[in-house]
């Protein structure tokens, strides 16, 4: 949830935020409008129990003359106070809806509009020269790294099976980014992968992207699309001790996502597929500290990239395509030489104090009051990385090099057609 200080004392920011999403300004005034009437309802019913209190106390101290006018009294405070307090509640439940429907306000700098309108910050090597270059399907398939006919018998469309080298290529890739991360003072959770409603709404999750996740009704739980759900649950209702710095987690998890509305996109191959692995990075930090964390997880990013020796972009994302809990996000985003572009692979979102809000995340300041903590998350590696692995590291003979950090885990430097 946004800042009601901020809403309140500079709304034509938010209305500015919602503009440069493309989502309506409109809601803002309906939500300064909600919040005027929840404190009028607030003050109203804690006027009426003030009253209603000194009644009683009357009451206790009057003649028996007195008595019966004074009972009648307090009698019809009380029905009031009742009909005050049902006033309240559903003041409560407005202001509440009208809070969550608007996005976190985005960083000055962010660049407005769509999917389209990223700004390039940087490029990383160059494309290789591939004549002919196979996909990564192609390769996968006749290496013995990847079974997508059998995965789709087994689970349906968009299902597969990692065999042979193929798993030992994610399980490598996957270590090494927890190795990395555990060097730069992470800690390394397992975390659940079912979370209750609260939680996945308190990361944001549950508003405009509901239909991508997974939901088991009969529990009423929910399947994560990433470890940033769970870890950003973690710490939920908790006053944090950041007088050392940052908490930084790193969640390695299998991830679910439905996918809707992605028919016929990307439905060859693992790029766009409803479960996969990831080792997902989740800070922890002062709000004051959040843009630096933000630069040290893009870092921590381009170190793996390098790790993969893939050639890379960075892109500052558009507002409109940042998602309801980020202020700014950073892609990167490799090259897939059978696509002539670049595909994301990382994504890193400084939340500010949207997520912790909403999950009451706190810690406290120089002066012990507890304020509301800033979250940030940013991908380390996922599965979708053997693409641009096997696609930029194919040979002309249908054989695909390994790159070097990976080869102790694989145990081979070379991956060869399956006899």
């Amino acid at each position: 949830m946004i800042d009601l200080k901020l809403l309140r004392e500079n709304p034509d920011i938010v209305r500015a935020s919602q503009r440069a999403r493309g989502e309506d300004p409109a809601l803002v005034d309906a939500l300064l409008d909600a919040d005027a009437s929840r404190r009028a309802a607030v003050s109203a019913a804690d006027n009426l129990r003030a009253e209603q209190k000194a009644a009683s106390k009357l009451v206790g101290k009057a003649s028996p003359e007195e008595r019966p006018a004074l009972l009648e009294k307090a009698k019809d405070l009380a029905e009031q106070v009742k009909a005050a307090e049902a006033a309240q509640a559903d003041a409560d439940t407005a202001f509440t809806a009208a809070h969550m429907a608007i996005a976190n306000v985005v960083i000055d700098g962010v660049p407005s509009g769509g999917e389209d309108d990223f700004v390039l910050l940087d490029t990383v090597g160059e494309p290789r020269a591939i004549e002919n270059p196979k996909d990564h399907l192609e390769l996968g398939e006749a290496l013995g790294l990847i079974d997508m006919e059998r995965g789709a018998k087994v689970s349906g469309s968009r299902f597969y099976f990692l065999t042979g080298h193929g798993a030992l290529l994610q399980l490598g890739l996957l270590q090494l980014a927890a190795q990395l991360a555990v060097a730069n003072g992470f800690t390394l959770m397992i975390p659940p992968v079912l979370v209750r409603p609260e939680v996945m709404a308190g990361t944001g999750f549950l508003g405009a992207h509901a239909e991508e996740v997974y939901r088991l009704e009969a529990d009423d739980l929910y399947l994560v699309g990433t470890s940033e759900v769970p870890l950003a649950g973690y710490h939920s209702d908790e006053i944090l001790d950041l007088s050392a710095g940052p908490r930084r987690y790193a969640g390695w998890s299998s991830c679910f996502r439905r996918e809707a509305g992605s028919y016929g996109k990307d439905t060859r191959g693992i790029i766009r597929v409803h479960q996969f692995d990831k080792v997902e990075g989740f800070v922890y930090c002062k709000p004051e500290d959040a843009e630096a964390e933000h630069q040290r997880l893009l870092g921590w990013q381009r170190q793996m990239l390098a790790a993969i020796d893939v050639p890379y972009r960075v892109i500052d994302v558009a507002a409109g395509d940042l998602g309801s809990s980020a202020a700014r996000k950073y892609d990167c985003e490799a090259w897939v030489p059978t696509q002539q572009t670049y595909r994301e692979l990382t994504s890193t979102s400084n939340c500010t104090t949207f997520q912790a809000r909403r999950l009451a995340t706190r810690y406290r300041d120089e002066n012990g009051k507890p304020q509301i903590a800033a979250t940030l998350n940013g991908t380390l590696a996922t599965t979708r990385w053997l693409v641009a692995i096997l696609e930029n590291h194919q040979q002309p003979d249908g054989s695909v090099l390994v790159p070097e950090a990976l080869v102790p885990f694989v145990g081979t430097a070379v991956l060869e057609p399956a006899k």
